[in-house]
């Protein structure tokens, strides 16, 4: 993969590599970037609801997934002091521009849809040709 034009001369800085490293752990899990794309579609957002609209993740797993987003600055999450309590979500302008940068992935998948899935039958069928599927 390409790095960014701007490195020092001894190589990339190693910081900035370790936060790479991190978001990509992060985002590439199984429900970051479904919550991304729901708060990008939906606005702000209640707990259940969020829940609803990303669909099979549990109580347990969305908090975490909505904890981890929060403490990385990617969305906001309000408190109404009402009986019940009331919890919202929304992205905040550095969660948007996260979803901006991986809509390429999207475009890309779009673009490259059939070349991958000729490519997943090719597989297949060699795999399957000397038994290993």
């Amino acid at each position: 993969m390409k790095h960014g034009t701007n490195l020092p001369a001894g190589g990339p800085d190693p910081a900035l590599e370790q936060l790479v490293r991190e978001l990509i752990a992060r985002i590439a899990d199984k429900w970051t970037m479904v919550a991304l794309e729901v708060l990008e579609a939906e606005g702000r957002v209640r707990f259940t609801r969020l829940g609803e609209l990303i669909g099979g993740i549990s109580q347990k797993m969305l908090t975490k997934t909505l904890r981890q987003m929060q403490a990385d600055g990617l969305v906001e999450r309000t408190v109404y002091a009402v009986v019940p309590p009331r919890v919202e979500y929304a992205l905040t302008p550095l969660g948007a521009s996260l979803g901006e940068a991986f809509c390429g992935v999207w475009q890309w998948a779009e673009a490259n849809r059939a070349a991958v899935e000729r490519a997943r039958a090719a597989f297949e069928a060699r795999e399957r040709s000397i038994g290993l599927l």
